[in-house]
């Protein structure tokens, strides 16, 4: 799968080489990890550390307080905490403290884009572990009938201009969350058949796209990764 993302890494030149080899291990050590946060097990795109829930009120039911005192900043800045979705973020907290709104929502971001790539360049590999079984038929039967006439997508990942939360939603009974985001990109994408003519669009227009997602994870267990389980648009 290729990736419009870059990241650049300043050279470091020093006269002492034993110190050239501690920098650039210690900068191949930061990479790595933020991959690993990004990425995860490449079962899905991963959140935050998970730490072990607290216990659950006697009776095991919802409560949504998760702040003392206090607003949680963390839910109040994408939505109103005492609608229902802020509620359910709150549970979701209790169930897992270490979640973060706005680090899912990074998180996501990055996902985001390398699903639509791989979507776009018929990658099947690079979409399978980020979605659910239901959600990836259909992905793989659309590049399947692009295969079947021939058609090959050249696709270039310009940015995501706007990415919010529209609806949280969580079970206490089955401790799942679910986060539906409401996102915009902007992407070229040149359309070929088997002889290479172009069929649709160019590489100097660059189209705006609009997708809901809904991504579903089991709070406070061990694995960190979420799953694209719904699309829309």
């Amino acid at each position: 799968m290729t990736s419009a993302v870059q990241k650049k890494v300043k050279r470091f030149e020093m006269s002492d080489p034993m110190t050239q080899t501690v920098i650039l291990g210690i900068i191949a050590l930061f990479v790595l990890l933020r991959l690993r946060s990004i990425l995860g097990t490449r079962e899905g795109f991963e959140a935050p550390k998970v730490v072990t829930p607290k216990p659950a009120n006697a009776d095991n039911k919802p409560t949504f307080d998760v702040i003392e005192g206090g607003v949680d900043r963390d839910i109040a800045d994408h939505v109103d905490v005492d609608s229902p979705s802020g509620k359910a973020l709150a549970h979701m907290k209790k169930a897992e403290p270490s979640f973060s709104v706005t680090d899912f929502l990074g998180g996501a971001r990055q996902a985001y884009e390398m699903i639509l790539i791989a979507f776009e360049e018929g990658d099947r590999d690079g979409l399978r572990p980020f979605l659910a079984d239901d959600v990836y038929d259909s992905f793989e039967a659309v590049i399947a009938s692009r295969e079947e006439q021939g058609l090959r997508i050249d696709a270039t990942f310009v940015g995501l201009r706007e990415i919010k939360l529209a609806e949280a939603e969580y079970d206490w009974r089955t401790k799942e969350g679910e986060l539906t985001l409401s996102m915009v990109a902007e992407l070229t994408a040149v359309v070929t058949d088997a002889k290479g003519k172009v069929v649709e669009g160019d590489k100097s227009t660059v189209k705006r796209q609009k997708d809901v997602w809904t991504f579903a994870r089991a709070m406070g267990s061990d694995d960190p990764n979420w799953t694209l389980i719904a699309t829309g648009g």
